[in-house]
């Protein structure tokens, strides 16, 4: 993976996306293209069965140090220990919460999330490896 350059002592200002889980490649940590039975991983090739297939965070923000903005993005399992479990394991959550409450529409569940994230970072400060 990429070395870290240097440390960066920023507030987060607002978080860029809804959308904190995706499911990524094992081997090239890409986006996967999922349908009901299968991947697939446009980048390296790599397919498989849908169940199979493995998640990762990806967490876009906005942040403010003393003097500038930037906008980053925190990916892998950094952030396990701010979600209390891996994106495996939340998405599981996620999806068997929406499964039990026979809820076909996600939004609620989705803002929930979303208002739970925003709460942990928005105007906390964190250090940044760039």
């Amino acid at each position: 993976m990429n070395r870290v350059q240097g440390l960066l002592a920023a507030s987060v200002i607002s978080i860029q996306n809804s959308c904190f889980i995706y499911p990524a490649c094992q081997n090239c940590f890409s986006r996967l293209i999922l349908d009901s039975r299968r991947f697939n991983c446009l980048k390296c090739g790599c397919t498989g069965e849908a169940k199979d297939a493995s998640y990762r965070y990806r967490l876009s923000l906005k942040i403010a140090d003393t003097n500038d903005l930037f906008d980053i993005t925190v990916f892998g399992s950094c952030l396990d220990p701010f979600f209390g479990v891996t994106a495996a394991n939340l998405q599981r959550y996620i999806r068997d919460f929406n499964q039990l409450s026979g809820e076909t529409n996600t939004e609620l569940s989705t803002r929930a999330l979303v208002q739970a994230v925003e709460t942990c970072f928005i105007g906390k400060r964190f250090i940044f490896g760039v």
